[in-house]
This record gives structure tokens, C-alpha cells and sequence, in this order.
């Protein structure tokens, strides 16, 4: 018996430095990794099984109709923003994070019993348009809601070290969603895909309701960048988040580092709209089968999170460790830049694909968990009410700056070349940004520390 239980040991050792060899993790942090790794797997998994999905109707309904449909997202995106706002406020994260993915699966349901009873013309005209939007609200919501999570229970230095890893989860998560769609196109109803990923929001909700208690980076004291510090509790709060729901933008208004987080990721959305036009533009004339488009969308989410898995795997957290912040940050609108230019050289469906691959990749890699980082400087409460209205509204309103943009400048005479040409100098302010934000959130680091500092030297005494 001695044997078998020394054997037991002596295996579970084994994985462990397995395990740490892969990425800086520390035995009481390997549990609450796992669990945000399944957590974000299924999440992405989800979201990319009906991306092709949205990205196909967007495709079959051409670009002139795209603005509308942004626009109605951006309505969708304020409500829903409202009403999350609102649960916050009077929830603890474990009760309405869990909450909110059930709300989405019970919508895909709603969405599954249409498709098989509504007459085939009616859901393309009415029901498919309606789908476009609710996907690309439910997809901002699920990953800021995980994300929020993340910069929540990990601490500033442990997500340095473990958020690289977490992310590989929703890559080979997106990896598997698309496999899925890729493989089964054609074969099934579009309605089982939502059953699919109503499935794995399913076991998102379980993810956090099992999220170890006791796993508590909290014991940290928590700073805004107006420089606000609380004491730091002995175990994980389950009290609500508090507050006016209408306090993420008054204070995302009276922050420098806030509006300049929000900045950012506006370029971002904006860049990004442009160049799904081009891709919707180019794939609705050059594949007319909608199957063979949702395919070939299919199998670049495939090829987006291969390239993604391997980039975090051997470069995101080493970058983020020898450069920082800031430097992995501007690594993406430099990215951008060379691929418009690209484009702008060669407006050809091949060029575009092998752009939206490596940007895309590099945006899941390198940018967005750089991007995470910044947030975890930031009070609890910042952390659910300003990031979620800056990673959603935020979100969708740049993209609505980019779906009234480009047929503007179709209007003007821009085509592909054109755009890609205009979409290049915003690089340089987008690299600047970057740069600025890393070494604010550096000084926030440093102000926080310091404080942390102060609260263990008071905190002595009582304790002694």
C-alpha cells in the first residue's frame, strides 16, 4: 500500500515539474490555472463553432448592408451594457457571471426553435440578420465577462506569468470550435451548432462556480489610477460589486489611463471593420457557395488559432517578461501597418486572408493578453463596469466608426487600395498609444506595490 501510495506521489511530481516546465506556475496556482484554461477553452470553443456562421451571413448579405446591421449591434451593445451594468451592481461575481452564459444559452434556444420552424425565406430576411447581431453582442460579452474574471482573481505579477498560458486555452478552444463548424458544414442543421455551443457556455458557468474559494491573489491591495487603495481581505469577497451602474463611464471620463485603454482598443476595432469589408467584400465574389464560404471562414479561424497556440506557447510570456507591456503592445499596429500596406500593393483575396491570419493571431497572442494586463492595476470595481463597457461599446462603437467609414470612402472613390493606404498612418498613433499605456500601467504597478508594502508593515504589529 506504502508502494502504490509512494508511486501516486512520486507521478504527481512528475506532472508537476512536467507541468512547470511549460509555463511559471506555482503548485497552489496549478488548480485555479486549469480551471481558467478549461474556462476560456470553452468559451472561444463556443463562440468560433457559430462565427462562420455570423461571418457567412455577413458574406450573403454584402457589404452595402453591413453599416446597418453594426449599427444595430452598437444598440444591442448599449442595451445589453446597461442591463450588465445593473446585475453588477448587485451580485457577486460568482452569481451573476454564471447567470449571464445561461441567459445566452437560453437565447440560443429561442435561436435553434426558429431555425427549424421559420420558412426558409423569412429566417434570411429576418431571423439571420437578428442572429449577426445577437453573436456579436453575446461574443464581447463572454470573453470580457472571463477576462474581467481573470484580472480579477490573478494578481498583476501571477498574470505576467500565467495569462500567455490561459490564452493557448481559448486558442485551441477556437482551434476545435472551428474543426467542428469546418468539418460538419453542410452535414447538419445550423441550429445543432447552437446546441453546441450552448453546451460548452454550460460548462463556462461551471468553471466559475467551482473556481477555487480560497485561490486568493486578492490578498493585494487594490489601486485605481486616480490612486485609490483598499485594504486587502484574507480570502476571495463574494459581496457584490456595488456602485451606480452608470459609474464605468463617469469613470472611465475622469481617467487618463481609462480613456487612453478605451483609445486603443478603438483603433483596434476600427482596423479590424475595415478589414473584415475587404474580407466579406472579396469572399462574397469570389465564392459563391455559401457552404465553400463558411468553409474557407472556417478554415481560417483554424489557421488563426494554430499560428495563435504556437505564438503563446513559446513567445507571448517571454515577451511580456523581457520587454514588457508596452513593447508587446506596439507589436500589433506595426503588424497592421505592414498588412494594409500589403493589401494596398496586392488587393487580392489570397493577400487579405493570409493578413486577417497573422493580425488576427497576433491580436489573440500578443495583444490581447499584453491588453488584460493593464487592467489589473485597476479596483475591483473598475475591473467589471469600465472594462466591460470599454471591451463591448467600446468595442462595437469603433466598429460602428468603421461601418459608415468605408462606404464613405467607397463613396469618395477609395476601393481596396485605397482604404488599406488610409488604414497605414493609423499605425504610428496606435504604436504611440501602446507605448504610453505600458509605461503608465508600469507606474500604476510601482504605486500599488508601494502600498501593498505599507499595508503589510502596518498589518505586522496586530499580528504579532
Amino acid at each position: 500500500m506504502r508502494r502504490v501510495l509512494s508511486a501516486r506521489k512520486g507521478r504527481g511530481y512528475s506532472m508537476k515539474k512536467i507541468f512547470a516546465k511549460i509555463v511559471d506556475v506555482k503548485p497552489e496556482e496549478i488548480r485555479a490555472l486549469l480551471l481558467a484554461f478549461v474556462f476560456n477553452f470553452v468559451v472561444l470553443g463556443g463562440y468560433y463553432v457559430i462565427r462562420p456562421i455570423r461571418d457567412e451571413i455577413g458574406a450573403d448579405r454584402g457589404v452595402e448592408n453591413l453599416p446597418w446591421m453594426y449599427t444595430g449591434t452598437l444598440i444591442g451593445m448599449l442595451l445589453a451594457n446597461a442591463l450588465y451594468a445593473v446585475v453588477v451592481a448587485r451580485m457577486s461575481r460568482r452569481q451573476f457571471i454564471p447567470i449571464a452564459y445561461r441567459f445566452a444559452i437560453a437565447n440560443l434556444f429561442v435561436f435553434f426553435l426558429l431555425m427549424r420552424w421559420m420558412p426558409a425565406a423569412q429566417e434570411r430576411s429576418i431571423l439571420a440578420p437578428i442572429f449577426f447581431i445577437w453573436v456579436s453582442v453575446f461574443n464581447l460579452f463572454a470573453t470580457t465577462m472571463f477576462w474581467s474574471f481573470m484580472a480579477d482573481v490573478f494578481a498583476r505579477e501571477q498574470a505576467k506569468r500565467l495569462f500567455g498560458f490561459i490564452a493557448v486555452g481559448g486558442s485551441i478552444g477556437g482551434i476545435v470550435g472551428g474543426l467542428v463548424t469546418s468539418s460538419l458544414a453542410g452535414k447538419l442543421s445550423t441550429g445543432l451548432f447552437l446546441l453546441i455551443t450552448a453546451v460548452m457556455l454550460e460548462v463556462a458557468a461551471q468553471c466559475v462556480r467551482r473556481f477555487p474559494a480560497d485561490f486568493d491573489h486578492s490578498c493585494r491591495a487594490s489601486v485605481s489610477d486616480a490612486g485609490v487603495s483598499q485594504k486587502r481581505p484574507t480570502k476571495i469577497e463574494e459581496q457584490p460589486i456595488g456602485g451606480k451602474f452608470w459609474e464605468g463611464a463617469t469613470h472611465i471620463a475622469r481617467s487618463p489611463y481609462l480613456l487612453g485603454l478605451a483609445g486603443f482598443l478603438m483603433i483596434y476595432t476600427l482596423t479590424n471593420t475595415w478589414a473584415y469589408f475587404q474580407q466579406s467584400d472579396l469572399t462574397g465574389h469570389q465564392l459563391q457557395d455559401r457552404a465553400a464560404r463558411t468553409s474557407f471562414l472556417a478554415n481560417i479561424d483554424i489557421a488563426v488559432n494554430t499560428i495563435t497556440v504556437l505564438i503563446q506557447v513559446f513567445l507571448t510570456g517571454r515577451l511580456m517578461k523581457w520587454f514588457g507591456v508596452g513593447i508587446t503592445l506596439v507589436l500589433m499596429p506595426l503588424l497592421s501597418a505592414v498588412g494594409f500596406a500589403a493589401i494596398g500593393f496586392a488587393p487580392i483575396l489570397t493577400v487579405l486572408a493570409t493578413f486577417q491570419i497573422l493580425r488576427r493571431a497576433a491580436g489573440f497572442a500578443l495583444l490581447r493578453p499584453a491588453r488584460e494586463v493593464l487592467f489589473t492595476v485597476l479596483r475591483r470595481e473598475d475591473k467589471y463596469k469600465a472594462k466591460s463597457l470599454i471591451d463591448t461599446f467600446g468595442y462595437r462603437f469603433g466598429d460602428q466608426i468603421g461601418a459608415w467609414s468605408y462606404p464613405l470612402m467607397r463613396w469618395f472613390g477609395l476601393g481596396l487600395v485605397g482604404i488599406s493606404w488610409v488604414a497605414v498612418p493609423l499605425g504610428a498613433i496606435w504604436c504611440a498609444l501602446g507605448i504610453w499605456l505600458g509605461r503608465k500601467q508600469r507606474a500604476l504597478a510601482e504605486v500599488q506595490g508601494e502600498r501593498s508594502s505599507v499595508i503589510r508593515g502596518t498589518a505586522a504589529p496586530e499580528a504579532a
